[in-house]
Protein backbone atom coordinates (compact mmCIF):
# COMPACT_ATOMS: atom_id res chain seq x y z
CA UNK A 1 0.00 0.00 0.00
CA UNK A 2 1.39 3.39 -0.95
CA UNK A 3 0.25 6.46 0.62
CA UNK A 4 1.04 10.07 -0.25
CA UNK A 5 0.54 12.87 3.07
CA UNK A 6 1.25 16.75 1.95
CA UNK A 7 4.73 16.32 3.42
CA UNK A 8 5.28 12.21 3.28
CA UNK A 9 5.19 9.86 0.50
CA UNK A 10 5.22 6.09 1.43
CA UNK A 11 6.08 3.40 -0.46
CA UNK A 12 5.36 -0.79 0.83
CA UNK A 13 7.42 -3.32 -0.19
CA UNK A 14 8.34 -7.07 0.86
CA UNK A 15 7.95 -5.81 4.67
CA UNK A 16 10.18 -1.90 3.94
CA UNK A 17 7.98 1.06 4.39
CA UNK A 18 10.17 4.06 2.64
CA UNK A 19 8.89 7.00 4.09
CA UNK A 20 10.30 10.32 1.53
CA UNK A 21 10.20 13.60 3.63
CA UNK A 22 9.88 16.51 1.49
CA UNK A 23 8.88 19.93 3.39
CA UNK A 24 9.94 22.80 1.23
CA UNK A 25 11.74 24.76 1.36
CA UNK A 26 14.86 23.24 3.60
CA UNK A 27 12.68 20.44 5.46
CA UNK A 28 12.56 22.23 8.32
CA UNK A 29 10.65 20.33 11.29
CA UNK A 30 7.67 22.46 11.00
CA UNK A 31 4.08 21.64 13.09
CA UNK A 32 2.38 20.28 9.98
CA UNK A 33 5.85 17.81 9.63
CA UNK A 34 5.91 16.50 12.87
CA UNK A 35 2.12 15.68 13.12
CA UNK A 36 2.19 13.67 9.95
CA UNK A 37 5.60 11.99 10.83
CA UNK A 38 3.75 11.31 14.16
CA UNK A 39 -0.06 10.13 12.62
CA UNK A 40 2.44 7.53 10.66
CA UNK A 41 4.64 6.27 13.22
CA UNK A 42 1.63 5.77 15.33
CA UNK A 43 -0.34 4.21 12.87
CA UNK A 44 2.21 1.34 12.74
CA UNK A 45 1.67 0.33 15.79
CA UNK A 46 -0.69 -3.01 15.17
CA UNK A 47 0.86 -3.73 12.13
CA UNK A 48 2.78 -6.77 11.69
CA UNK A 49 3.92 -6.78 8.14
CA UNK A 50 6.43 -3.87 8.27
CA UNK A 51 9.54 -4.68 9.38
CA UNK A 52 11.63 -1.99 8.79
CA UNK A 53 10.29 2.02 7.83
CA UNK A 54 13.33 3.42 6.42
CA UNK A 55 13.09 7.63 6.37
CA UNK A 56 15.06 9.73 3.37
CA UNK A 57 14.89 13.47 2.13
CA UNK A 58 13.48 14.18 -0.98
CA UNK A 59 15.86 17.71 -1.14
CA UNK A 60 18.85 17.54 -2.35
CA UNK A 61 21.36 18.91 0.20
CA UNK A 62 18.66 18.94 3.52
CA UNK A 63 17.92 15.77 5.21
CA UNK A 64 16.15 17.55 8.19
CA UNK A 65 17.38 20.95 8.71
CA UNK A 66 16.04 21.37 12.61
CA UNK A 67 12.97 22.46 14.24
CA UNK A 68 11.16 25.67 13.00
CA UNK A 69 12.56 28.16 14.75
CA UNK A 70 9.22 30.53 14.95
CA UNK A 71 7.89 27.72 17.47
CA UNK A 72 10.58 28.39 19.78
CA UNK A 73 8.88 30.72 22.06
CA UNK A 74 7.01 31.46 25.00
CA UNK A 75 3.46 31.16 23.26
CA UNK A 76 0.84 28.84 24.04
CA UNK A 77 1.44 27.51 20.37
CA UNK A 78 5.23 27.23 20.12
CA UNK A 79 5.33 25.53 23.25
CA UNK A 80 2.68 23.19 22.40
CA UNK A 81 4.46 22.58 19.16
CA UNK A 82 7.90 22.04 21.05
CA UNK A 83 6.30 19.35 23.25
CA UNK A 84 4.56 17.50 20.13
CA UNK A 85 8.28 17.26 18.50
CA UNK A 86 9.61 15.69 21.84
CA UNK A 87 6.67 13.55 21.64
CA UNK A 88 7.81 12.87 17.75
CA UNK A 89 10.73 11.69 19.10
CA UNK A 90 9.50 9.39 21.63
CA UNK A 91 7.05 7.84 19.60
CA UNK A 92 10.21 6.75 16.62
CA UNK A 93 11.87 5.40 19.67
CA UNK A 94 9.10 3.40 20.40
CA UNK A 95 8.57 2.00 17.27
CA UNK A 96 8.02 -2.06 17.16
CA UNK A 97 9.42 -1.71 13.49
CA UNK A 98 12.97 -1.34 12.97
CA UNK A 99 13.32 2.89 12.35
CA UNK A 100 16.59 3.43 9.82
CA UNK A 101 17.28 6.56 8.72
CA UNK A 102 19.14 7.34 5.09
CA UNK A 103 20.98 10.60 5.36
CA UNK A 104 21.84 12.54 2.31
CA UNK A 105 22.28 15.79 3.27
CA UNK A 106 22.69 18.23 6.62
CA UNK A 107 20.84 17.00 9.86
CA UNK A 108 21.08 19.62 12.35
CA UNK A 109 19.30 20.58 15.24
CA UNK A 110 15.84 18.50 15.60
CA UNK A 111 17.22 16.89 11.85
CA UNK A 112 20.30 15.45 14.04
CA UNK A 113 17.90 14.07 17.04
CA UNK A 114 15.39 12.28 14.43
CA UNK A 115 18.41 10.72 13.27
CA UNK A 116 19.55 9.62 16.01
CA UNK A 117 15.80 8.18 17.58
CA UNK A 118 16.15 5.73 14.75
CA UNK A 119 17.19 2.32 15.20
CA UNK A 120 19.70 2.82 12.68
CA UNK A 121 21.36 5.44 10.83
CA UNK A 122 23.44 5.48 7.09
CA UNK A 123 24.71 8.47 5.77
CA UNK A 124 26.96 9.33 2.61
CA UNK A 125 29.76 12.04 2.65
CA UNK A 126 27.24 14.45 1.84
CA UNK A 127 26.00 14.12 5.26
CA UNK A 128 26.78 16.89 7.88
CA UNK A 129 24.80 16.57 11.97
CA UNK A 130 25.34 18.78 14.55
CA UNK A 131 23.44 20.09 17.38
CA UNK A 132 23.99 24.21 17.36
CA UNK A 133 21.12 25.09 19.72
CA UNK A 134 23.41 27.45 21.96
CA UNK A 135 24.22 29.62 19.65
CA UNK A 136 20.37 30.76 19.50
CA UNK A 137 20.32 30.54 23.11
CA UNK A 138 18.58 27.28 24.12
CA UNK A 139 19.64 23.90 24.80
CA UNK A 140 18.64 20.86 22.55
CA UNK A 141 14.99 19.89 22.98
CA UNK A 142 14.69 16.39 21.35
CA UNK A 143 16.94 14.49 23.68
CA UNK A 144 20.13 15.45 21.68
CA UNK A 145 22.26 16.43 24.60
CA UNK A 146 21.27 13.39 26.26
CA UNK A 147 22.08 10.89 23.33
CA UNK A 148 25.71 12.72 22.70
CA UNK A 149 26.31 11.90 26.48
CA UNK A 150 25.25 8.63 25.81
CA UNK A 151 27.05 8.14 23.16
CA UNK A 152 30.33 10.12 23.19
CA UNK A 153 30.66 10.48 26.60
CA UNK A 154 30.87 13.90 28.85
CA UNK A 155 34.28 15.59 27.62
CA UNK A 156 32.98 14.78 23.96
CA UNK A 157 29.79 15.16 24.39
CA UNK A 158 30.53 18.61 26.24
CA UNK A 159 32.49 20.15 23.32
CA UNK A 160 30.53 18.79 20.51
CA UNK A 161 27.82 21.09 22.56
CA UNK A 162 28.88 23.69 23.23
CA UNK A 163 30.63 24.35 19.74
CA UNK A 164 27.70 23.36 17.66
CA UNK A 165 29.74 22.23 15.00
CA UNK A 166 29.36 20.02 12.18
CA UNK A 167 30.22 16.16 11.91
CA UNK A 168 31.41 14.16 8.56
CA UNK A 169 29.36 10.87 8.09
CA UNK A 170 32.89 9.26 9.21
CA UNK A 171 33.08 11.39 12.27
CA UNK A 172 29.31 10.74 13.42
CA UNK A 173 30.31 7.16 12.71
CA UNK A 174 32.95 7.29 14.96
CA UNK A 175 31.73 8.87 17.37
CA UNK A 176 28.45 6.58 17.48
CA UNK A 177 26.11 9.70 16.31
CA UNK A 178 25.19 6.96 13.35
CA UNK A 179 25.68 2.93 12.93
CA UNK A 180 27.72 3.31 9.60
CA UNK A 181 29.26 5.43 6.98
CA UNK A 182 28.30 4.31 3.71
CA UNK A 183 29.24 5.93 0.20
CA UNK A 184 26.67 7.15 -1.93
CA UNK A 185 27.39 5.36 -4.77
CA UNK A 186 26.78 1.92 -2.36
CA UNK A 187 24.33 2.93 -0.42
CA UNK A 188 21.30 1.42 -2.80
CA UNK A 189 23.00 -1.85 -3.22
CA UNK A 190 23.84 -1.83 0.67
CA UNK A 191 20.29 -1.20 1.80
CA UNK A 192 19.05 -3.88 -0.15
CA UNK A 193 21.11 -6.43 1.29
CA UNK A 194 21.21 -4.95 4.87
CA UNK A 195 17.42 -4.64 4.85
CA UNK A 196 16.32 -7.30 3.36
CA UNK A 197 17.67 -9.68 6.16
CA UNK A 198 15.81 -7.88 8.83
CA UNK A 199 12.29 -7.59 6.68
CA UNK A 200 12.67 -11.42 6.46
CA UNK A 201 12.22 -11.73 10.37
CA UNK A 202 9.17 -11.44 12.30
CA UNK A 203 8.11 -8.00 13.81
CA UNK A 204 8.58 -9.91 17.68
CA UNK A 205 11.95 -10.82 16.86
CA UNK A 206 12.96 -7.25 16.58
CA UNK A 207 10.76 -6.12 19.70
CA UNK A 208 12.46 -9.05 21.37
CA UNK A 209 16.05 -7.62 20.73
CA UNK A 210 15.12 -3.91 21.11
CA UNK A 211 13.70 -4.83 24.43
CA UNK A 212 16.90 -6.54 25.87
CA UNK A 213 18.92 -4.22 24.37
CA UNK A 214 17.18 -1.25 26.30
CA UNK A 215 17.17 -3.21 29.11
CA UNK A 216 20.81 -4.13 29.69
CA UNK A 217 22.03 -0.35 28.78
CA UNK A 218 19.61 0.70 31.83
CA UNK A 219 20.69 -2.88 33.94
CA UNK A 220 22.84 -5.69 32.86
CA UNK A 221 21.76 -7.78 35.10
CA UNK A 222 18.26 -6.88 34.45
CA UNK A 223 18.90 -7.26 30.72
CA UNK A 224 20.59 -10.80 31.23
CA UNK A 225 17.69 -11.74 33.35
CA UNK A 226 15.59 -10.72 30.24
CA UNK A 227 17.60 -12.45 28.02
CA UNK A 228 17.47 -15.75 29.72
CA UNK A 229 13.24 -15.57 30.18
CA UNK A 230 13.01 -15.27 26.34
CA UNK A 231 15.69 -17.95 25.28
CA UNK A 232 13.98 -20.40 27.85
CA UNK A 233 10.35 -19.51 26.33
CA UNK A 234 11.88 -19.57 22.27
CA UNK A 235 13.41 -22.89 22.88
CA UNK A 236 10.42 -24.30 23.77
CA UNK A 237 8.65 -23.45 20.36
CA UNK A 238 7.66 -26.21 17.32
CA UNK A 239 9.53 -23.35 15.09
CA UNK A 240 12.84 -23.26 17.08
CA UNK A 241 12.58 -27.38 17.20
CA UNK A 242 12.08 -27.01 13.25
CA UNK A 243 14.53 -25.12 12.59
CA UNK A 244 17.06 -26.88 14.28
CA UNK A 245 16.26 -30.23 12.72
CA UNK A 246 16.63 -28.64 9.60
CA UNK A 247 19.69 -26.76 10.37
CA UNK A 248 21.30 -30.07 11.46
CA UNK A 249 20.42 -32.10 8.65
CA UNK A 250 21.84 -29.39 6.31
CA UNK A 251 25.34 -29.13 7.91
CA UNK A 252 25.19 -27.70 11.00
CA UNK A 253 27.61 -28.78 13.78
CA UNK A 254 29.76 -30.34 10.79
CA UNK A 255 32.69 -28.97 9.00
CA UNK A 256 30.23 -27.29 6.62
CA UNK A 257 29.73 -24.53 9.22
CA UNK A 258 33.04 -23.45 9.08
CA UNK A 259 33.34 -21.91 5.50
CA UNK A 260 29.43 -21.84 4.75
CA UNK A 261 27.29 -21.26 7.52
CA UNK A 262 24.99 -18.83 5.87
CA UNK A 263 24.74 -21.17 2.85
CA UNK A 264 23.14 -24.00 5.78
CA UNK A 265 21.08 -20.75 6.52
CA UNK A 266 19.71 -20.64 2.68
CA UNK A 267 19.18 -24.54 2.65
CA UNK A 268 17.37 -24.74 6.15
CA UNK A 269 14.79 -21.64 5.23
CA UNK A 270 14.73 -23.29 1.81
CA UNK A 271 13.38 -26.60 3.58
CA UNK A 272 10.70 -25.00 5.53
CA UNK A 273 9.61 -22.58 2.97
CA UNK A 274 8.48 -25.65 1.25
Amino acid sequence: MNTTMTALSITNHMGVATVEINNPPVNVLTINLINEINEYVLSLKDDRETKVVVFKSMHESFFLAHLDLNVINGSQGGQAASIEFNHMIANIKAMKQVSVAVVDGVARGGGNEFVMACDLAYATENAAFAQPEIHVNIPTGGQGAVQFARRMGKNKALQALLLGNDFTAQQAESLNIITQFVPKAEMDEFLTVTLGVISRLEVRDIVMYKEIISTSIKDEEAGAELELRYFLERAKEQKTEAIIAAFLKHGGQTEREAKDIQGIFVDTAAELTQ
